[in-house]
């Protein structure tokens, strides 16, 4: 069904695109015919002709891709092996469950007098079952789901702000796995190597699993994250799955191609396991904390030590550093007399190492960033990182500067500076475009809740930030829906900064409600040149 209407709305857009361009050899064919009916029938035998003659082509063209198809399925069956098998059995039985759920759903519709709700309509397609179908699939497919949450420049607008919901928590497996992990990969006695761990988890996703521990010489505490036993496995299998569905897509429907379907599934991929090595994680940590050495940050934040003769390609011991979210404001009261300096050295941190640092951090959610019990700023899980290259970053400098002074029409040059068209953009309006937008950003909410607890001799007071982050998700889906609609296509590394910045704005709204981030004076967002020569003064010791 979904072939032949594919086909039948290709076909019947053919004659149009045919008449667009009368030179093509096609025309003097059909010319020569000079059958009855006038130009009528001559353009009805020109049609025909040339539809059959490019059905043709791209059949022939088909077969041409069928070998190298064939070879694909092939290959990446024979590096899936009988893994695939088993996902298969229970990809069927996640489909059941989501499927029993939606069935459930429509029952309870199926008297009323408004019908079947239009997000229900396209069943396990629709956003919020092929979320929880992602969430019972697993490790894959939830990561799958987090990738499609962050990129609002691929995916449609309703299933990015469905997949903002698409929690990483799974059950934790025995430590008795996890100790058979350890001993694997770091290829001797633990109790040579750590002098306690914890077998309680500290916390548990899809993919790995965090212990605390303390190392066996320095006595340091540490965590210790651990690749959960055959995930690479099924993560694979799954991987080359997804793979095989893509291909196949784009052979029986070569128009498919221009969107890059397999180059977007590669990507994937190649993020996918790239996770899954805590070596690159770890390269990350350094990185970073060669970024703050380099720049005399030290004193002002701290990332994780990697201790790398107790880290492998499953296994990553860092350093334990204790302190609290950037959203828990009583606490950080107890820890610095000034929120807001705090909020001013984290921002500073962060914009520096957008040019100044190999990547990143691409996820700076509470859980990330910390006030430290030094009053350092600590900035955790190096997982998800982006790396900006200097022309996105040279339109990002100028789309913040346009930000901070409303100049909506400096705004949209910018952007249209960033994105990649093939068609000249009407800038003034998509300035007002713009401005209709970023008018509402003071209206999100933005919740401070007040807790207090009373004891014999005094009464505490907390408060903590609360936000709903799906109306943070859609001021920037409009953006980039309105972008799109002047014909612009982003980076992903646009999508990742400005979810940061939204992150910011939050912290900014708890800490400090009265600054301007991208205008205060003591905050520095900073061209590259500058800050490689501030990097070069920095490594001199001036």
């Amino acid at each position: 069904m979904a072939i032949s209407s594919i086909r039948s709305a290709t076909n019947a857009r053919l004659p149009i695109l045919l008449f667009s361009q009368p030179q093509r050899p096609a025309v003097t064919c059909s010319v020569r015919l000079r059958k009855p009916g006038g130009w009528s029938g001559r353009r009805l035998v020109f049609a025909q002709y040339s539809q059959a003659r490019d059905i043709s082509t791209r059949f022939q063209d088909s077969m041409d891709n069928f070998p190298k198809l064939v070879e694909d399925i092939i290959q990446t069956s024979i590096n899936t092996g009988p893994r695939g098998a088993l996902r298969l059995a229970q990809g069927i039985q996640a489909v059941i469950g989501v499927g029993g759920e939606w069935l459930t759903e429509v029952s309870k519709t199926a008297n009323t007098s408004s019908g079947m709700p239009s997000e229900m309509q396209l069943g396990l397609l629709s956003p919020i079952y092929l979320r929880k179908l992602f969430e019972r699939m697993g490790a894959t497919y939830i990561k799958l789901g987090q990738f499609i949450a962050s990129a609002p420049t691929l995916f449609p607008a309703e299933y990015v702000q469905e997949f903002q919901n698409c929690f990483d928590q799974a059950p934790a497996v025995p430590f008795s796995e996890i100790e058979a992990t350890l001993r694997e990969d770091l290829q001797r006695p633990l109790d040579t190597v750590y002098e306690y761990i914890n077998p309680v988890p500290i916390a548990s996703a899809s993919i790995a699993q965090v212990h605390g521990a303390r190392l066996k010489n320095s006595q340091q505490e540490v965590v210790i994250k651990v690749l959960k036993p055959g995930i690479e496995d099924v993560l694979v299998a799954d991987l080359n799955f997804i793979y095989v569905v893509a291909r196949i897509l784009e052979f029986l429907n070569p128009e498919l191609r221009r969107t890059s379907l397999v180059g977007i599934v590669k990507d994937i991929k190649d993020s996918m396991l790239e996770e899954v090595d805590f070596r690159k994680e770890a390269a990350n940590i350094e990185s970073f904390r060669r970024y703050l050495e380099n720049m005399g940050l030290e004193r002002q934040a701290k990332a994780p030590m990697v201790y790398q003769h107790c880290s492998t390609r499953r296994v990553l011991t860092m350093e334990r550093l204790y302190g609290v979210p950037l959203t828990d404001l009583d606490s950080i009261r107890s820890l610095v007399p000034d929120p807001e300096v705090t909020l001013v050295t984290a921002l500073n941190v962060w914009f520096g190492s957008l040019i100044a640092c190999d990547n990143f951090h691409a996820d700076v959610h509470a859980g990330n960033l910390w006030l430290l019990r030094d009053g350092r700023i600590g900035f955790l899980d190096f997982g998800i990182v982006g790396r900006i290259s200097p022309k996105t970053w040279a339109a990002m400098e100028a789309f913040l500067a346009s930000f901070a002074n409303e100049d909506y029409e400096s705004m949209a040059s910018s952007l249209t500076e960033m994105g990649a068209t093939e068609k000249d953009v009407d800038v003034k309006a998509f300035a007002r475009d713009l401005e209709k937008i970023f008018s509402s950003i003071q209206d999100l909410d933005t919740e401070i809740v007040v807790a207090t607890a009373r004891g014999p001799d005094r009464a505490a007071v907390s408060a903590n930030v609360v936000f709903d982050e799906r109306q943070m998700n859609a001021l920037f889906l409009d953006v980039v829906r309105v972008s799109e609609s002047y014909g612009l296509k982003f980076p992903r590394e646009f999508a990742l900064l400005m979810k940061q910045l939204l992150y910011f704005d939050r912290y900014t709204r708890l800490l400090a409600p009265n600054m301007n981030m991208l205008q205060d004076q003591r905050i520095t967002i900073v061209s590259n040149r500058r800050m490689r020569r501030m990097g070069e003064i920095s490594s001199s010791g001036f």
